[in-house]
């Protein structure tokens, strides 16, 4: 398996879909499904009734997984980068390939 480019608390821009160019935080990441979780992208909405548990009902939204494919890293300015691993002290870091700089986490 391949080493997580994009992991939770990284911020990212979203490449493809009805989301492009809206930018988040990713909040949960699965790595053996190759998805991840931004918040405030990807946004279904579910109806539901009115039950005991949720006497209320009506419209429950939720982020809903993207491909991690169609998502990149922002740089400080904005534009999305690739991320490659360097080692740094006999550490295996991820580093920004536009930038250079190291990607905390």
């Amino acid at each position: 398996m391949a080493a997580a480019k994009i992991k939770k608390g990284d911020r990212v821009i979203v490449l493809s879909g009805k989301d492009k160019g809206r930018t988040g935080e990713v909040t949960q990441a699965f790595p053996k499904d190759g998805k991840v979780v931004v918040s405030g992208i990807n946004v279904h909405v579910r109806h539901t009734k009115p039950t005991q548990g949720d006497p209320q009902g009506g419209l429950k939204r939720s982020e809903a997984p993207l491909d991690v494919s169609n998502v990149a890293h922002v740089t400080a300015d904005g534009k999305p980068t690739r991320v490659r691993f360097e080692t740094q002290d006999g550490k295996k870091v991820r580093v920004a390939v536009k930038t250079g700089e190291k990607i905390s986490g």
